[in-house]
């Protein structure tokens, strides 16, 4: 566990090996259970306006659902064990409750790592925060719940208001202490007095100013309005669940002072991070997602002058085949990070899936698409049967050009064959296999496949893998 640093991977694994009540304030902002797939925004400029799937926030039952719930009701002493048969028997297996043992799960171990003066903050929506409430009584105590925080987004807009009924327009943050001496360490928010503002007596006030309540931005005095509804918003990264930077700079200042240590285990595009660099807060971001650890390097913190230490990024063959061993899905996300231009398919898993895709900023002399086409193998032995695929799916897709990513450089010549088969693309002068191999091996050795120039997701601007 080290302090400014990032951690990739499933935050249930990192957490599970750090030591027992090590932070001192956690924000989180996990999936909302919405039914909703989430996009990654490529840039506008140069005329790209693409997007990629950033996660997906919908859940079934399934058989590790299943198991999930069975290990808690199993566990006589588990303190998540009397909730999840309540809401076992009131809600039967449906997707909310393989939703909600998979969060409380994460919420128990967040609980261990917590100081006895720690606090935690979990945002959520209406769709679950009922039932999430119900988990952090169970897992925190009820005793140790101190506000349910309603954060008005902004103004409606006109889409929004285009709904038959009422408009809903806020999260809900729920605020948990560790224990009661955590309640010692809160530091009172105020709003300013307006230049105008005098007491009823007529008097200019001498306080603070106004106490913070428990809803935010619900005054013209309170200005914390969600930058998403903002066309121009300055700190828009182009992550699709990005909260402001003044919302969770609130909740720092509010529950650690400088020098603690925050966790952010679902930090998305970073702003729990950029907050408490802000303050003087040390952080740890954990991220499920290889393009949201690239979004928190390359857009949030590299802009501050920090690099920070990623740790569960593969630094040589051997630990990207331990990675592809342990868990493919993280590796094939990374993978396909390693070519500039390229974005994981983050909803997409299993066999038959296309796993990447840019976008080229010109398209190729008589070809209208400007697609690129990444499938990823990260298994011992190459299957030819399996490249025939991907070329199909090339074909289907109607795909300028595609790579072709193993673990283990391809020797088989008539996969090589087959490659050269499918021709070259030409872009302006230069002409481009349709088709190519890339392994790990290149990855680690410097070498990148030949590619045109494509739209970087993260600004839309060119760049090309040398």
């Amino acid at each position: 566990m080290k302090d400014q640093s990032l951690y990739y991977g499933d935050c249930l694994d990192w957490m599970a090996g750090w030591p027992d009540s090590s932070v001192d304030l956690i924000y989180l902002d996990p999936p909302f259970n919405s039914n909703t797939d989430y996009n990654v925004i490529f840039g506008p400029e140069n005329g790209v306006s693409a997007q990629v799937r950033g996660f997906v926030d919908t859940w079934r039952w399934d058989r590790a659902s299943a198991a999930r719930v069975r290990d808690i009701e199993d566990a006589g002493s588990h303190p998540l064990r009397d909730a999840i048969l309540a809401l076992r028997r009131l809600l039967g297996p449906c997707g909310m409750l393989a939703y909600l043992s998979y969060m409380g799960q994460r919420l128990v171990e967040m609980r261990r790592l917590l100081k006895p003066t720690g606090s935690v903050y979990l945002h959520c929506d209406p769709t679950a925060s009922h039932y999430l409430k119900l988990l952090m009584d169970a897992i925190f105590g009820a005793k140790n719940f101190r506000s349910e925080i309603i954060w008005r987004i902004g103004w409606i807009s006109g889409f929004k208001s285009q709904k038959k009924g009422w408009i809903r327009n806020h999260d809900t943050i729920l605020y948990y202490l560790r224990s009661d001496e955590a309640g010692r360490y809160f530091n009172k928010e105020y709003i300013p007095y307006a230049e105008d503002y005098v007491r009823r007596d007529g008097k200019k006030p001498t306080g603070k100013g106004i106490p913070v309540e428990d809803t935010w931005n619900c005054s013209s005095a309170d200005i914390l309005d969600s930058i998403m509804i903002k066309s121009f918003s300055q700190e828009k990264l182009g992550y699709p669940t990005q909260k402001p930077l003044a919302l969770l700079e609130r909740v720092i200042r509010a529950s650690s002072k400088a020098g603690d240590l925050v966790l952010d285990p679902f930090c998305g595009c970073g702003t729990t991070l950029a907050a408490a660099q802000n303050l003087g807060r040390r952080w740890i971001g954990v991220d499920i997602s290889a393009t949201a650890i690239d979004i928190v390097q390359d857009r949030r913190l590299r802009p501050m002058g920090i690099e920070a230490e990623v740790f569960g990024i593969p630094q040589d063959t051997s630990g990207a085949r331990r990675l592809a061993a342990e868990k493919p899905f993280d590796f094939e996300s990374w993978a396909i990070t390693r070519i500039p231009g390229l974005v994981p398919n983050e909803q997409k898993r299993g066999e038959g899936c296309i796993e990447g895709r840019g976008l080229m900023l010109t398209a190729p002399t008589g070809h209208e698409s400007r697609l690129v086409l990444a499938q990823v193998k990260g298994g011992n032995g190459f299957q030819l049967s399996q490249f025939r695929e991907f070329l199909d799916v090339l074909d289907h897709e109607g795909a300028a050009c595609g790579v072709f990513i193993t673990l283990y450089p391809v020797a088989s010549r008539e996969a090589r064959s087959l490659a050269s088969e499918a021709g070259e693309i030409r872009v302006g002068s230069e002409r481009f296999p349709r088709v190519q191999f890339w392994s790990i091996d290149d990855c680690f050795r410097g070498r990148y496949p030949r590619l045109p120039v494509v739209a970087d997701p993260a600004t839309g601007k060119a760049v090309r893998a040398l």
